[in-house]
């Protein structure tokens, strides 16, 4: 594989940003299983035999895993990878990261952004008031919920929903809302 680099405490593969889709959280067995924390809507691409992915440790050392095998166990997945086979060898792995580059990031339908996309983007309510930056995405459940920091510091939270969120343009980095009654109180 080509060599990682950190630009701005994000990793890059030859300048290609790194994104998350997974976190070990422990180890499973004495067979080098790890527990696995899926930070991806599509733990079917990246969670399966023959899924190649970049296992970055805490150390930002980076280490290139194929699955072996991988199951869903109550809320996290149990994971093997070809290249462990003992306890010993995945103790030390723990709060690593499983990443891939950009450029195989599954792609969404029309109208769903990542979140990279969105954070950092303009927003602007419906009169074209600038209200803030969009800081942070919440995924409580239902909905998402979009967390935009005014200039004073102070965070106003926008359900995703239609009603609200009129208009993304990630190129331009610039979203446009509604401001439902209670909204700024």
């Amino acid at each position: 594989m080509s060599d990682v680099h950190s630009i701005g405490g994000r990793l890059s593969l030859d300048r290609e940003p790194l994104y998350t889709v997974g976190v070990i959280i422990g180890t499973h067995g004495l067979k080098g299983d790890v527990k696995v924390f899926s930070r991806t809507d599509f733990p079917e691409l990246r969670f399966v035999k023959g899924s190649k992915l970049l296992l970055v440790t805490p150390a930002e050392n980076v280490i290139p895993v194929e699955v072996k095998s991988a199951r869903l166990q109550g809320r996290v997945f149990v994971v093997s990878f070809f290249q462990f086979s003992t306890i010993d060898e995945v103790e030390k792995l723990r709060g690593s990261e499983l990443k891939v580059p950009e450029s195989e990031l599954a792609p969404l339908p029309s109208g769903h952004y990542f979140i990279h996309e969105l954070v950092g983007c303009e927003v602007y309510d419906d009169q074209n008031r600038r209200l803030g930056i969009l800081h942070e995405v919440l995924t409580p459940g239902a909905n998402d919920v979009y967390v935009v920091r005014t200039n004073e510091g102070k965070d106003l939270l926008f359900p995703a929903i239609p009603e609200c969120i009129l208009r993304v343009d990630v190129q331009n980095k610039q979203i446009n809302v509604h401001v439902m009654p209670g909204l700024l109180d």
